[in-house]
C-alpha cells in the first residue's frame, strides 16, 4: 500500500553563532513529530538546515578575519553537529549557499520582476541588522526593533520592492477559509489584526549596502533580500524549479504539511511566504505552527550573565534523552516555557529516575528474582482486581497519545504516557509482588502480575519511542521485545512469554550539588568570553558611567604599569569570532595576551605593531588561555576602534610615565 506523504520543516537556523537550547528545541520538536508520523504510517520528509546570507553574516566574517563562505561553513557544521547530537532524524539538511538553491532564488526573483510583482525604488527607514528588517518610525517600539528589541539605524538605499498589496485580499480570504492554517489561534489573530487588516506596505526585497547574498541576475549591484532567499528553501530543498521542471520530491511532498517555526518569525511565514507562493502560482503550506519560546527562569539568556544553556552541555550532564524529555514535556502549547539547570535536574529525578527508571528496573529485577528471568501469558480468564482496570488504562493510552500528538500538543502526549507509567507503579503497590512471592500457592498470581507489568512497560515504551528513542530501545532490549505499532499498543497480551535481561538503571538519580561545580565552570567561561569580546573601553563603561568616574590619587595612578609591547605573533582564538591571542615582547620578556578586537583587526594586521599594554593586571583565563595583560584602545560612538600606540618608534618594554 502506498504511504501518504508528510512534509515537515523547521525554520533554517541563522549561521551567526552557536544555537542555544531554545533554538535546539525546535529541531527536537520537529524530530518528535516526524518520528511520530512515520510510526503512524506516513512517508515523512523532514527538512531542516541553515540560513547563510545577509549583512550580519558579512560583518561577523569580517570581524573573524575570514571569508563569509568560510565563516558559514564552520557555523553550519556546528549547527548540524548539534542537531545530530540530539537525535534529529532529518531527511535533508538544507543550506542556502547550496548551488541549486542559489540558482533557483535568482530565477524566482527574475520571474517576479518579469510578471510585474517587483519594481525598483528607494528605501529610507530604520534598519535592524540582526533581523535583516526595515521599519518605519511608527512601527518601532520605544525606538527599537519591534521583533527583537535591539537598536535600529537609519538606512537609505536603492532597492527592489515586492507589491504585497496585490495579493493581500487573497491571503486574507485563504486564512479565513482555512482556520487551521496558522496555529495556535492566538497567532492567527495577531497576524490578521496587526498586519493584514491594517494594510500591507510593499516589501523591500533587495539590498545594495553589502555583498554577501545572492546577486540579482539582471542588476548585480543588488543582492536578494535574505528573507526571500531563506523562505524559498522550503521548495528548492525538495526540487522546485522556477522553469517548471520540478523534481519528484517536490511533486510528491508539496505543499508542506507543517512549517514549524518560532513565534517571532511568524509574520515572515504567514504573510510574506504565502504571498511569494501565490505569485509563483504554487499551493500554500497546509499549516504554520508558531511555537513558544524556551526562556531562562530569570529571563533572557545572556553570556554576560553566564546563563546561556547549550544542548551539548545539557546532554553531557544529563544525557540526550533527558534533554529531549525536558524540552518536549516542559514547553506548553502556546505559552513560553522555562528552563534552568535546577529544573532539568528536578524533572530528571522525579519523572525519569523515580517514575520510569524505577518501574523498569523493579519489574526486571522481580522477574529475574522470582522466575529466573521469564514470565508467561496466563491461561486464566477470570481476572482479579485490579487487573481489568489496569489493562484498560494501558490500552486506552494510545488513542489519547495520538489525539494529542496530532494536534501538536506534544507535552500533553508525553504526559499521557507517563500517566501510564505512574499507573504501573501504583499497580505494583496494589498487588505487592514481594508479598505474593512468600506464598508458593500464589506463584501463578505473581507470574500474572509481573507479566502484566512487562506488557504495560513495553506498550509505554512503544508510545515513547518517538520522543525518547534511545530510552525506548534500551527498554526493548531489557524486555526482549521491539517497538509495537499504534494498532498493537491497543492490545494487551500479545506475547506468549517475556524474557528479561538485567540492565543498568536507565536514569540514576542525580545529586544536583555534585553538578554545581561543573555548572559554575560553564557559567564563568561564558562570562569570561563575553567580557573578553568587549573592547577595553566598553569593559570600563560596563563598570561605571563616564560622568561618574571617581577621582583617584596620583599614588593610585602610579600603581598602573603601562608598557610598550611589540606584537611578534597573533592568531584567532578557536571557537570565538571576537578574540585574538597575541604573543607580545616587552624587552627581554614575552607574554600571551587575549584581546576582544577581532572585529576590528586581523591577526596579520597585528603582527609587528607596537602598542601600549597594562602589564600588572592579575592574569585571568579567557577561553582556556591565560591572558597576562590588557591592550589599550579607544572606541568612538560610531564603533571605530583604534589601538593606543606611541607617536614615534620606541623600544619594546618601555614604561610609560
Amino acid at each position: 500500500m502506498t504511504k501518504k506523504p508528510y512534509y515537515i520543516t523547521t525554520a533554517i537556523a541563522y549561521t551567526s553563532g552557536k544555537p542555544h537550547i531554545g533554538n535546539t528545541y525546535e529541531a527536537i520538536l520537529a524530530d518528535a513529530i516526524a518520528r511520530f508520523k512515520r510510526k503512524e504510517g506516513y512517508e515523512v520528509f523532514f527538512q531542516t538546515g541553515t540560513d547563510e546570507h545577509g549583512q550580519k553574516i558579512e560583518e561577523k566574517a569580517k570581524a573573524a578575519g575570514v571569508s563569509p563562505q568560510a565563516f558559514v561553513d564552520g557555523v553550519a557544521g556546528e549547527i548540524q553537529g548539534i542537531w545530530d547530537s540530539v537525535g534529529t532524524s532529518y531527511d535533508k539538511f538544507m543550506r542556502t549557499t547550496d548551488l541549486y538553491h542559489v540558482k533557483q532564488v535568482s530565477k524566482i526573483f527574475k520571474k517576479f520582476y518579469d510578471q510585474g510583482d517587483i519594481y525598483k525604488g528607494y528605501y529610507e527607514g530604520m534598519y535592524c541588522t540582526p533581523c535583516e528588517s526595515f521599519w518605519t518610525e511608527s512601527q518601532l517600539v520605544e525606538g527599537k526593533c519591534p521583533d527583537c528589541g535591539r537598536e535600529v539605524k537609519p538606512a537609505k538605499e536603492e532597492a527592489y520592492f515586492f507589491k504585497m498589496g496585490k495579493y493581500a485580499d487573497r491571503l486574507i480570504e485563504h486564512i479565513n477559509a482555512h482556520p487551521e492554517f496558522i496555529q495556535p489561534v492566538s497567532r492567527k489573530n495577531e497576524m490578521m489584526n496587526n498586519f493584514l487588516l491594517k494594510g500591507l506596505q510593499d516589501l523591500c526585497v533587495s539590498r545594495t549596502s553589502f555583498k554577501w547574498g545572492i546577486p540579482v541576475e539582471f542588476d548585480p549591484r543588488h543582492v536578494v533580500y535574505v528573507w526571500m532567499d531563506a523562505l524559498t528553501n522550503y521548495i528548492t530543498g525538495i526540487g522546485y524549479d522556477a522553469d517548471g521542471n520540478h523534481g519528484e520530491n517536490y511533486k510528491k511532498f508539496w505543499p508542506a504539511d507543517l512549517h514549524l517555526i518560532g513565534k517571532d518569525i511568524l509574520r515572515f511565514h504567514t504573510i510574506y511566504w504565502p504571498i511569494f507562493l501565490m505569485a509563483l502560482g504554487e499551493p500554500l503550506p497546509k499549516q504554520v505552527f508558531g511555537h513558544p519560546w524556551l526562556l531562562m527562569g530569570d529571563g533572557k539568556m545572556s553570556k554576560s550573565k553566564g546563563n546561556v544553556i547549550y544542548a551539548d552541555d545539557l546532554s553531557r550532564l544529563f544525557g540526550v534523552d533527558a534533554v529531549r524529555y525536558f524540552v518536549l514535556h516542559e514547553m506548553p502549547f502556546d505559552n513560553d516555557g522555562q528552563i534552568t539547570w535546577e529544573l532539568v535536574a528536578e524533572r530528571f529525578n522525579t519523572d525519569l529516575a523515580n517514575v520510569l527508571g524505577n518501574l523498569v528496573s523493579r519489574t526486571v529485577a522481580m522477574i529475574e528474582k522470582y522466575f529466573g528471568g521469564t514470565v508467561v501469558k496466563s491461561l486464566e480468564q477470570n481476572e482479579q482486581d485490579p487487573d481489568s482496570e489496569f489493562k484498560a488504562t494501558v490500552t486506552a493510552t494510545v488513542a489519547k497519545v495520538q489525539a494529542k500528538a496530532d494536534e501538536l500538543r506534544i507535552a500533553d502526549a508525553i504526559s499521557e504516557i507517563f500517566t501510564l507509567f505512574r499507573r504501573a507503579n501504583k499497580y505494583i503497590d496494589e498487588t505487592m509482588p514481594w508479598a505474593l512471592a512468600k506464598d508458593e500457592s500464589k506463584k501463578a498470581r505473581l507470574n500474572d502480575v509481573l507479566y502484566n507489568l512487562a506488557e504495560a512497560v513495553q506498550i509505554g515504551a512503544s508510545l515513547l519511542d518517538s520522543f525518547m528513542p534511545e530510552t525506548s530501545a534500551k527498554i526493548f532490549t531489557a524486555y526482549g521485545g521491539e517497538s509495537r505499532s499504534f494498532e498493537d499498543c491497543a492490545k494487551f497480551g500479545l506475547r506468549e512469554s517475556v524474557t528479561v535481561t538485567p540492565t543498568a538503571p536507565l536514569f540514576a538519580r542525580i545529586d544536583f550539588k555534585a553538578l554545581e561545580p561543573e555548572i559554575e565552570k560553564i557559567r564563568k567561561a561564558q562570562i569570561a568570553e563575553a567580557q573578553a569580546s568587549q573592547s577595553p573601553v566598553k569593559e570600563a563603561e560596563a563598570e561605571v558611567e563616564s560622568e561618574s568616574v571617581p577621582e583617584i590619587s596620583f599614588d593610585d595612578f602610579l600603581k598602573v604599569r603601562l608598557q610598550v609591547g611589540e606584537i611578534i605573533a597573533c592568531e584567532k582564538v578557536p571557537k570565538s569570532s571576537k578574540l585574538l591571542k597575541e604573543t607580545v615582547k616587552f624587552g627581554n620578556e614575552t607574554r600571551t595576551i587575549v584581546s576582544g578586537i577581532a572585529k576590528h583587526y586581523t591577526p596579520e594586521e597585528m603582527v609587528g605593531k607596537k602598542v601600549v599594554f597594562v602589564t600588572n593586571l592579575a592574569p585571568r583565563k579567557v577561553c582556556g588561555i591565560e591572558s597576562q595583560g590588557m591592550i589599550l584602545a579607544a572606541e568612538d560612538e560610531n564603533g571605530t576602534l583604534s589601538l593606543v600606540a606611541p607617536e614615534k618608534d620606541i623600544n619594546s618594554g618601555t614604561v610609560l610615565g
